[in-house]
């Protein structure tokens, strides 16, 4: 008898075991959004390229150029620093004055697409979802589009940045206009 009491109590806490569920793990924290930036800057640069084939098939395809992706992430980064929201800084520096302190020789369009969204810190920056929502927000806005479209447009660079619980975006397109070499003029001969 005791040795079926045994093994009814036995069975029983085996019974217990198998229907407990463990523990659930915590999740992880998601990665910090800084990390995240060079993907999510080569994400929109695809978006991008793909919604400009939607556009306008002939388009001229966007080439990634690394000067231009250098002076958005300078915005970016600027406006991320600074909080604030605006195609010039508070000190009226542009990506055009920097685009022209690092390339004195540059002649061409330039075009310039900025947005900023924000996170909650809990769930982090999912990339796809951020890109798409960056794009999304240049498309249903007309002089957003019009630059994101502009078939003249060859070179793009894009630069992202975090603050806090907010992801800041610069998106740059450019176009050479064959002028040549700046030629600087001697006063003295």
């Amino acid at each position: 008898m005791r040795r079926g009491a045994a093994l009814v109590t036995a069975l029983v806490l085996l019974a217990g075991c198998a229907t407990t569920p463990p523990a659930p793990k915590p999740a992880p924290p998601p990665p910090d959004p800084a990390t995240l930036m060079p993907a999510l800057e080569s994400r929109i640069a695809l978006l991008i390229e793909e919604e400009r084939e939607k556009i306008d098939p002939h388009a001229h395809p966007l080439a990634i150029d690394p000067e231009l992706g250098a002076v958005a992430r300078a915005r970016s980064a600027d406006m991320a620093a600074k909080n604030y929201m605006a195609h010039a800084s508070p000190t009226g520096e542009t990506s055009a004055t920097i685009l022209m302190d690092k390339d004195p020789r540059f002649q061409g369009l330039l075009g310039e697409n900025m947005a900023a969204l924000h996170y909650v810190k809990q769930t982090g920056v999912d990339v796809n979802g951020f890109a798409r929502g960056f794009v999304d927000q240049w498309l249903k806005d007309p002089p957003h589009r019009d630059n994101l479209a502009m078939a003249d447009y060859t070179m793009t660079g894009i630069g992202a940045a975090v603050n806090g619980d907010t992801v800041y975006v610069t998106a740059l397109f450019a176009t050479d206009l064959g002028l040549g070499p700046h030629v600087e003029k001697n006063a003295t001969k």
